[in-house]
């Protein structure tokens, strides 16, 4: 297959890509390596990629409408895989506007792009954040999401909207993803995981929101890829997928692994909830498991191990 991956350079992004490459797909990624963390980080995870006949890249903003259409005109995709977001709950309460034009507008012209190039299949990244404050657990699909509590949730749960219209009217199948807290290596440094690492290994103060009792479900990227791959394989009209661990994590206990494997202690600065934040995020993946064969497996535990032996050894390179 000849797939467009948008948002390439990144965590997940970059790790679909060349397992994409390795079965044997043709890939093109468009990513414009903005700069919400360090883009040389970005160059690095597709080093290995790059080195493909197979892969093509694209530097590039999804907002550029001409730049698009080019990439379209030039290329006879099989299928759209759209990762490319403005991502984070908190920075999103700062730059609501950026976040509606890269997360909406950018959707839109992708589905455009599907539609005008007659492209059937279209896989979206969307985010367990759009469930909000859901009291039931685990989040089922079917809950739901008209009350985000961030801009970002916000921007996740239109682009939702945006793939079924486009379904409903022009028949594009999409497979839409609801990724429930990524991690592993290659994951932002502004995340929880990466963050709290880097700053107890370096001695520095961690910034700790609340009592420690918000839990969220971590799920490991492998996970993650395995699920967007079977998204990828399968045409099933419009569907919505829970992609998570189906278990959760308090904060306190996330830093008590953390501090664990690193066989430091944190200095912890305790500062209030921040708004925007929700209280729990747990996964129902019974559909996943069902349609997709999705099986996750990965414990947090095996996954903070795995994640910090990655983080020495990407540290001393």
């Amino acid at each position: 297959m000849e797939i467009l991956v948008t948002g390439g350079a990144g965590f997940i992004g970059s790790h679909l890509t060349e397992k994409l490459l390795e079965r044997g797909d043709k890939v093109v990624v468009i990513d414009n390596l903005n700069d919400y963390y360090n883009p040389r980080i970005k160059e690095q995870n597709l080093a290995k990629a790059m080195r493909s006949t197979n892969m093509s890249f694209i530097k590039g903003d999804i907002l550029d409408m001409k730049l698009i259409q080019k990439i379209f005109d030039s290329n006879s995709f099989d299928i759209i895989v759209h990762l490319a977001a403005r991502a984070g709950v908190r920075p999103s309460l700062e730059q609501p506007l950026l976040y509606e034009e890269v997360n909406c507008k950018g959707t839109m012209n992708l589905l455009e792009m599907a539609r005008r190039h007659q492209i059937k299949r279209f896989v979206f990244a969307s985010s367990s954040s759009v469930y909000g404050n859901v009291k039931e657990t685990p989040f089922r699909e079917d809950a739901r999401i008209d009350k985000p509590i961030s801009p970002y949730a916000a921007t996740k749960a239109a682009g939702e909207l945006y793939c079924f219209n486009y379904h409903h009217l022009f028949g594009i199948s999409c497979n839409v993803l609801r990724f429930f807290t990524a991690y592993g290596p290659r994951q932002r440094p502004d995340m929880a995981i990466h963050k709290f690492t880097t700053l107890i290994d370096q001695g520095r103060e961690i910034p700790f929101f609340g009592d420690g009792s918000t839990a969220r479900d971590y799920t490991f990227y492998t996970d993650i890829i395995n699920g967007v791959t079977a998204a990828i394989d399968r045409d099933l009209g419009f569907e919505i997928f829970n992609l998570g661990e189906s278990r959760t994590t308090m904060l306190s206990k996330l830093l008590e692994i953390i501090e664990q494997e690193l066989g430091k202690k944190a200095i912890k600065n305790n500062l209030p909830i921040q708004p925007g934040d929700v209280e729990i995020t747990c996964a129902d993946v019974s559909k996943a498991k069902r349609l997709l064969d999705y099986n996750p497996s990965t414990t947090i535990e095996d996954g903070v191990h795995r994640f910090i032996e990655w983080y020495k050894s990407s540290s001393r390179s």
